[in-house]
């Protein structure tokens, strides 16, 4: 649970005035013990503080039944300003939406008494960034674990129509059953009217999405970045668009300068990809977590996109006067404005005012925003992945299949012999692919890349030929097992002996092999390397259309050929026999039924 987060001064609020009656005198009397009083709020006893902000305080208390809460309220200074009301009580309407094991549930609220407090469940735990501090950046499975575990939450609340808009390591609470999103004072209702400042947003610098700081439309878009420069957090264990003056750390964000040099080059792509300042070129939440889920295994997240640059000038449109109040000049951000600030038209001018909503620090006075002397150069775009946004050709390969499958059953040796060549070519472009992308994404593009990818080779060559043969004894096994099972369950059904070597059985275990090849272990870099052989062979849809035709046509031959002789061994072509295949005499022979 965390403090509702704001600007230390308050309009009409004196900041000397006397605290509230549910705040206790403690005086020392002669000869007294120096025992702590109770404090009270509501029927809650206040036992010690765990955290504050510029508007409130978090307590761990102790409520009627003796469960432990986590009880936050506004100041007692501050606890009568009708706007501070009016954030807690948005911060209350957002949490009784939400119910999910990733977001700490609203147990009791009261937002109109004199001194106004919600309570939550009690999360035993320490916040991301502490529990980085402490321990290290986090990696493999406990990386892929906290990402799923706020992509949960994240979906939670998404479904209950909020957007949180301050996803940051102090906002996330790392509990025994996993992180908890905590902090709802500035969230979104997706129905709400805007209540905005002109020039300020309400969030933390570098974990504000680039939409939101160019003043655009909060949307969903902007928690899941936010999640990303979490990620990016506790994988390298800094803040990804780095400390320092707020203006500086707002112009990495918007150019998409994120610092992953402490990340682990196997996810760096895949987290700079999700930090890209277009909402448009990042890949989705399903896709990163698939990723992550390689990573933890061992495996590379190369084939995405890395980040693009913004555009040079931002579009513009007009604003909403029917659903847009302004606050007075002087004004500081509240309950109403800081909630709800958003769906403001993205303009040609220097990026919002920021207010840091920080949940462990105090609040600090916000800088004023100066415009910009002049427009700064644009970045150059980084080297994107070649793979990336591009069809993925299913419906070539799915007819590839079907055509060695069926091939298998009339020329088997010569559909083994096609698979596997296409195994080893597969995987020998996948690596050489991945180490360009991978070079030009730690170094940039350079005139040496020809040369250096040709002096690779050999050896990205062999690791491909191993790769394949290590790769190909599983699906062999499961294969021949297939091809068995299929001709014992011939042999029952035309009472006869089995017989292995027969169209049938040998189609079979073809089809086994390469679906477990294409799923298995090792499969993902069979999947990317096929995928850019086809697009290489077939880059236009037309000549992809004449491929998948001429192949079905070929296998529509070999499966009348195969039907009509079904009885019949297939051509062992090179050889005159199967027993003259290597490795034939592994195979057993199957015994008679009959």
């Amino acid at each position: 649970m965390s403090s509702a987060d704001g600007p230390g001064g308050w309009p009409g609020v004196d900041p000397h005035a006397d605290p509230d009656k549910t705040e206790p005198i403690r005086r020392r009397l002669p000869g007294a013990t120096t025992q702590r009083p109770r404090e009270m709020l509501g029927a809650y006893e206040l036992l010690d503080q765990v955290g504050e902000g510029g508007m409130g305080v978090v307590y761990r208390a102790k409520a009627p039944d003796g469960q432990y809460v986590a009880l936050k309220a506004l100041r007692p200074y501050i606890a009568h300003d009708p706007d501070a009301r009016a954030r807690l009580r948005r911060e209350v309407a957002s949490l009784r939406r939400v119910r999910a094991p990733g977001v700490a549930a609203l147990l009791d609220a009261d937002v109109d008494g004199p001194r106004p407090y919600l309570v939550t469940e009690f999360v035993s735990g320490p916040p991301l960034d502490k529990v980085v501090a402490n321990e290290g950046p986090f990696t493999d499975q406990r990386l892929a674990d906290l990402a799923q575990g706020l992509a949960d939450a994240l979906g939670a609340i998404h479904r209950a129509g909020v957007i949180h808009r301050d996803l940051k390591p102090g906002n996330v609470l790392v509990g025994r059953d996993g992180p908890v999103l905590i902090d709802f004072g500035i969230s979104h209702v997706a129905e709400d009217s805007r209540l905005t400042m002109t020039g300020l947003v309400m969030g933390t610098p570098g974990y504000l999405s680039p939409e939101m700081v160019e003043g655009g439309e909060v949307t969903q878009a902007a928690d899941w970045w936010g999640w990303a420069a979490t990620l990016a957090y506790a994988a390298s264990g800094t803040p990804p668009f780095g400390r320092g003056q707020m203006t500086a750390v707002l112009d990495r964000v918007l150019r998409g300068q994120a610092d992953l040099s402490g990340v682990d080059d196997r996810i760096r792509p895949l987290l700079a990809a999700a930090l890209s300042p277009d909402p448009a070129s990042r890949p989705g939440t399903q896709q990163v977590l698939h990723e992550l889920r390689v990573y933890a295994a061992g495996g590379y997240t190369t084939g995405l996109p890395v980040t693009q640059p913004p555009p040079a000038t931002p579009p513009t449109a007009p604003l909403r006067p029917d659903t847009t109040k302004r606050l007075p000049a002087n004004g500081v951000p509240a309950a109403g404005y800081a909630a709800s600030a958003g769906r403001v038209a993205p303009a040609s001018r220097p990026p919002a005012q920021v207010h840091a909503a920080h949940y462990w620090a105090p609040a600090q006075p916000a800088p004023v925003a100066q415009p910009a002397p002049y427009e700064p150069a644009p970045r150059p775009a980084p080297p994107t992945d070649p793979r990336i946004g591009r069809s993925p050709r299913s419906g070539t390969l799915a007819a590839l299949l079907v055509g060695v499958v069926a091939l298998s059953a009339v020329a088997p040796v010569a559909a083994w012999a096609a698979l596997l060549i296409w195994s080893f070519v597969a995987r020998w472009v996948d690596r050489a692919m991945t180490a360009m992308v991978v070079r030009r994404f730690d170094a940039g593009r350079r005139s040496t890349d020809p040369f250096v990818a040709a002096a690779a080779a050999p050896w990205q060559a062999f690791i491909a030929a191993i790769s394949t043969v290590v790769a190909a004894i599983l699906p062999a096994v499961v294969g021949v097992a297939g091809a068995v099972a299929t001709a014992l369950g011939v042999a029952v059904l035309h009472a006869g002996d089995p017989q292995l070597g027969r169209p049938l059985p040998i189609a079979v275990g073809v089809l086994l092999a390469t679906a477990l090849s294409w799923w298995g272990p090792g499969g993902q870099a069979l999947r990317r390397g096929s995928r850019s052989i086809v697009r290489a062979v077939a880059p236009q849809p037309v000549i992809s259309r004449v491929l998948v035709v001429l192949v079905l046509a070929v296998a529509v031959g070999c499966g009348v050929r195969a039907a009509t002789h079904w009885r019949e061994a297939p051509s062992w072509w090179p050889y005159s026999s199967a027993s003259e295949i290597p490795g034939s005499g592994l195979i057993p022979t199957l015994p008679s039924i009959r």
